[in-house]
């Protein structure tokens, strides 16, 4: 276990991950997700969006493949878009 006699360094982890590139393509998933709310399809016509309950936003070009939300998102399942091979599928590697 990490960090048992010494308190996590966030502060180090957040700068990290801003050079990773991972805070970018994290804010440009939330963007991605909250459009889509906002534009709220009603494909049912019951007078209320269908949200992406259960839903992932997929992007078409993935971003760890330099897409952005500009190349367009998409609905899909989350076994679907988690299956596509992006960094968040993949499990843990075993050796």
């Amino acid at each position: 276990m990490p960090y048992v006699n010494k308190p996590r360094p966030y502060k180090k982890e957040y700068q990290q991950q801003k050079a990773r590139g991972e805070h970018a393509r994290r804010m440009e998933r939330q963007r991605a997700r909250r459009k889509m709310d906002r534009k709220g399809e009603d494909k049912n016509k019951d007078g209320v969006a269908d949200r992406r309950e259960g839903k992932d936003i997929a992007h078409k070009k993935a971003l760890s493949k330099g897409g952005s939300n500009k190349d367009g998102v998409t609905v899909q399942s989350r076994k679907k878009n988690r299956a596509a091979g992006g960094a968040l599928s993949k499990g843990k590697k075993s050796r």
